[in-house]
């Protein structure tokens, strides 16, 4: 059974219709990466995977439960974690608070357990050293390693990516990206909102193409970066790989 699916999702923000009918399924230990121009719905999506925003009609399944109206929505964001452009980190506490907070609040354990759980995946996102340092103090890459440990923190069932590199330097998108391949190659079940197209034709199992608020194609990714078949498909991926 697939770990995730999205049945007719519908969601408009006043007269404007975002998402208008989404169905896509994320298997288990799978990357996906939602692909296409601003504005075509795919943060919006994503928002509405992790009930950040409200789905106005459809299904979102995990694990074969319809979440749609979950009452605990700190308890399903646990097993549904997520990693912003912007980090989100809290600016008033250390990168160790920052990983532990969540875990102790949300999940009961203790500050013992929520430290060493923090460490564990401090050194894997190479942060070990900074752990109390203020999260002021660091660069974008930092920050975003720092989310991404945070966010592991909870042993999410699924980890959901909204373009994690589009607010770095240059020089650090590749130090994020790293970062996320090696969870990919572990098996952690991804989705991932992104511009990389490399990381996507590297990294990706499933590659959703959006348009408009709607699914234009999918496939996997070699299908998809060469021999799309939709004409809007071949247009995108003809601008983002000349530049």
């Amino acid at each position: 059974m697939s770990l995730l699916n999205i049945k007719n999702i519908h969601k408009s923000f006043g007269d404007l219709e975002v998402l208008k009918g989404i169905d896509f399924t994320v298997e288990k230990n799978t990357v996906t990466c939602l692909i296409g121009a601003s504005g075509s719905g795919k943060s919006t999506l994503l928002r509405c995977i992790n009930l950040l925003e409200t789905p106005d009609d459809g299904e979102i399944l995990v694990g074969g439960e319809n979440i749609t109206h979950t009452k605990d929505v700190n308890k399903y964001r646990a097993r549904v974690g997520m990693v912003f452009q912007q980090f989100n980190l809290f600016n008033n506490m250390t990168v160790l608070k920052n990983c532990t907070i969540a875990q102790m609040k949300v999940l009961g354990r203790s500050k013992e357990e929520a430290e060493e759980k923090a460490m564990k995946y401090l050194r894997k996102v190479g942060m070990e050293s900074f752990a109390n340092a203020a999260s002021t103090t660091l660069s974008g890459g930092q920050k975003q390693r720092v989310a991404i440990a945070r966010a592991l923190c909870m042993d999410p069932e699924i980890l959901l990516f909204d373009e994690p590199t589009s607010a770095l330097d240059p020089e650090m998108v590749g130090e994020v990206l790293e970062v996320m391949k090696d969870l990919a190659h572990e098996g952690l079940t991804m989705v991932v909102v992104t511009h990389e197209m490399e990381f996507a034709k590297d990294v990706a199992n499933h590659v959703v193409f959006m348009d408009q608020g709607v699914i234009a194609e999918e496939g996997s990714a070699e299908q998809i970066f060469t021999n799309p078949t939709h004409e809007r498909t071949k247009a995108f991926l003809n601008r983002i790989l000349k530049k």
